[in-house]
């Protein structure tokens, strides 16, 4: 008898993850609520935990494949694990990222492993080799570097001897728990015959021989710091194999200037080499759903943005005012962000249309608020939910930003922590963004956006003064927002902010 291993409930709007890792091979034991693998999705990490005690009988999903919701992941037996065969060579990424004997049995060869890349990160290219086959290597000595969409990894030697095989290499992309290369025992320099050394240009000569660099491929770090320097490949001289252009090169030859070439007469550049100062990149799984995610937003809403502006001034004297008791209290700094929050909560007990979605053809109005706050990371926007953000109070809220922040940099974001939002808001203020158009994030009809604070001549009272002013933009769905609510919304946000004690009167 088996129990089955499913894809779990992925979250709103997820359909398919990606297997990344499994942590369990076939005829391993595996108790109850153990974790067998982790999927990765567009947003998010999930790991699948065992429904069952017993062994793991066949992986029906390896590394690497997409799945869908309720896919078959796997099969547990019953009963303690015994060794079963290898389904396809995909085993061989089952495998951990510790030293271990070489799958093909041979006793005394070393598997080098692709090692843990991080949480998300389920893939790396392989950006340069420090040692080609043949050569001696100690423990813990420098392999190989592989890169991330995040940061750059070393993988140092499990074990002291030959490399004796590379199965993956420069500019291959590689899964996390591959297998890089093998060791033999032998500290010798001898190849074992039945390893496939990589093609050497034996020339005798230790210095790698000169090229003009167009067979020759480049470090793929070296080829981004390129563009990033403006630098061309003309201007980098290769000090890898075969002239190969390491990232370190691309530094040197930033740094030393170049003599003045004499003055020739402009022409216009061939698309063969305009190509040559192209790069291009695949788009992320996260970057990927962002793309459809908006377009589909435009494409569903009738969407209208409604512009207005505020003066902050009694806002940052309210917080300059009582900052430092605040923090001192509850352990948390006062933001703007809570001030917004409590706004767009007042404005929306009045004008409850922007507040609710359509559904078919009906509407449905929430009578609460969870509000979603944009964050950007360094992988992409992502909107944790503050629920019933209504009910909560300065402190509570500040303290909710600050966390939810965070997890969202550090991509620890559960499915759950960014599902069920009924408005949003987004600041593109912290970038110094002045007037920008928020797209709304469905199902929702409407989202405030913030933006930059800045000093501009207003007239007070019959005079004019600087005064530290913000335009506010609210996006919405005009199918179920008619232009007055939408306005209204925006005039109550404004008010609230511009005298604060309107919200504790509820005015």
């Amino acid at each position: 008898m088996s129990t089955e291993v499913r894809v779990p409930t992925l979250g709103e709007s997820v359909s398919e993850a990606t297997v990344a890792t499994w942590f369990k091979k076939p005829g391993d034991a595996v108790a109850a609520d153990e974790m067998l693998c982790e999927l990765e999705t567009d947003k998010v990490t999930v790991e699948v935990p065992s429904p069952a005690a017993g062994s793991l009988g066949e992986i029906v999903a390896q590394e690497g494949e997409t799945v869908g919701v309720d896919a078959l992941l796997a099969t547990i037996a019953e009963g303690a694990g015994k060794s079963a065969p290898a389904k396809s060579s995909g085993e061989d990424k089952q495998k951990t990222a510790q030293a271990a004997p070489d799958s093909n049995g041979e006793k005394g060869n070393t598997d080098v492993m692709v090692p843990t890349l991080g949480e998300s990160v389920s893939e790396a290219t392989v950006s340069t080799w420090f040692k080609k086959v043949g050569d001696s290597v100690s423990q813990d000595e420098m392999l190989c570097e592989l890169e991330t969409d995040k940061v750059s990894v070393e993988v140092p030697a499990p074990a002291a001897g030959t490399l004796c095989e590379i199965l993956a290499q420069e500019g291959e992309t590689v899964q996390a728990g591959g297998k890089l290369a093998v060791l033999s025992a032998a500290a010798d320099g001898t190849i074992e015959p039945q390893t496939r050394p990589e093609p050497a240009d034996e020339t005798g000569d230790d210095k790698p021989p000169a090229s003009s660099g167009k067979d020759v491929e480049d470090a793929p770090s070296a080829k981004k710091a390129m563009a990033e320097k403006g630098v061309s490949r003309d201007q980098v001289e290769g000090s890898g194999r075969d002239g190969r252009v390491m990232k370190e090169d691309v530094a040197k030859a930033g740094s030393t200037p170049k003599p003045a070439a004499p003055a020739q007469a402009p022409r216009a550049p061939s698309p063969a080499e305009d190509a040559d100062r192209e790069e291009r990149v695949k788009m992320t799984r996260l970057r990927q759903t962002i793309a459809k995610r908006l377009k589909d937003s435009q494409n569903t809403a009738a969407m209208l943005t409604t512009y207005n502006e505020v003066d902050m001034t009694a806002v940052m004297d309210l917080r300059s005012e009582y900052k430092a008791e605040f923090e001192k209290k509850h352990g948390v700094k006062l933001g703007f962000m809570s001030f917004f929050t409590k706004a767009c909560c007042h404005a929306l007990k009045e004008v409850p249309e922007v507040n609710a979605e359509i559904d078919g053809t009906e509407i449905v109005y929430k009578n609460f608020v969870h509000m979603g706050i944009a964050a950007g990371t360094p992988t992409g926007l992502v909107v944790p939910v503050i629920r019933d953000v209504d009910s909560m109070g300065f402190a509570a809220i500040e303290k909710a930003i600050s966390e939810k922040g965070a997890r969202a940099r550090d991509g620890k974001l559960s499915m759950a922590e960014m599902q069920g939002g009924t408005f949003t808001i987004s600041n593109g203020g912290v970038y110094g963004s002045l007037m920008s158009s928020p797209i709304l994030n469905p199902p929702q009809s409407g989202i405030l956006g913030m933006h930059k604070i800045q000093q501009r001549p207003m007239v007070v009272n019959g005079e004019i003064k600087a005064r530290p002013m913000m335009y506010l933009a609210l996006s919405y769905d005009h199918r179920i927002v008619d232009g007055k609510g939408a306005v209204t919304f925006l005039v109550r946000v404004k008010d609230a902010l511009e005298d604060p004690r309107r919200l504790l009167m509820d005015l």
